[in-house]
């Protein structure tokens, strides 16, 4: 399989496996996507980790794969390549790109699908397709512009140029940078101390932001009004009241 999906401590790490540089061809795209839905559904996955292994994350598209594609192919494909993407965004549990090497074109359109970023010192990031003559097509114009502004958006996708871990850091393109060889170590337990807290909570939480940055705001506050309500009829809300009142701040336990 080119992409597969582990389980330990709560986490489900999607891990790309399609050496030497995890080119994500269609079959490729279409297994994210299926694991992608696994890992949301699944009970015993509570948070994700995106990882391509030591060397690389996931260096673009197939190109030789595409070049043979005309016109009336994309078309085809081009929402397949989207739905498997966003399958990753839509995971209702936190996520976590693991980034090491090279994460080019759709490499760097996964980590975005990540609510949380963290690079290994090696790590190169761009949207390199307008060398190609074409655009990002995996969501890189929505998901980066959405990240990091559309300003520095459009230098990275209008130039193709990549950027090193301490840029993107800068910019805001990852959230923390540590060496490449402690990257999916403390991924993993990132995700792996989420996954310890209220289920139902952090998916609410994920949903408001994600759906109000997709629309207005008083539209987004009546996202956050519901499911703040909502979350007053859970088990873990309960919980994490009556440890507040009888233990102290910072000390329920969720499973």
């Amino acid at each position: 399989m080119t992409v597969n999906l582990e389980v330990s401590e709560g986490v489900g790490t999607i891990r790309l496996a399609r050496p030497p540089m995890n080119a994500l061809d269609i079959a490729t795209q279409d297994r994210l996507r299926e694991l992608a839905e696994e890992a949301a559904r699944r009970e015993d996955v509570r948070a994700v980790v995106l990882y391509g292994g030591e060397k690389v994350f996931a260096a673009g598209a197939d190109i030789k794969e595409m070049q043979a594609m005309d016109h009336a192919a994309m078309v085809v494909r081009s929402k397949g390549l989207q739905d498997a993407f966003t399958a990753v965004a839509r995971i209702p549990k936190p996520v976590v790109a693991a980034v090491t090497g090279y994460a080019l074109g759709g490499g760097c359109e996964l980590a975005l699908c990540a609510d949380f970023r963290i690079a290994g010192d090696n790590a190169k990031l761009g949207q390199p397709e307008i060398l190609l003559g074409l655009i990002p097509g995996a969501g890189g114009t929505q998901r980066l512009a959405r990240l990091v502004g559309p300003s520095r958006a459009k230098d990275l996708i209008f130039t193709g140029r990549q950027v090193r871990a301490d840029e993107a850091l800068a910019i805001g393109l990852v959230d923390r940078v540590v060496p490449a060889a402690e990257v999916y170590e403390q991924a993993h337990a990132w995700a792996a101390k989420l996954a310890q807290g209220p289920a139902l909570a952090l998916r609410a939480a994920k949903e408001c932001v994600d759906a109000g940055l997709e629309t207005d705001l008083e539209t987004g506050l009546t996202v956050e009004r519901n499911w703040f309500a909502g979350l007053f009829a859970t088990e873990d809300r309960e919980r994490g009241m009556r440890s507040f009142v009888e233990e102290g701040p910072g000390k329920a336990k969720f499973l």
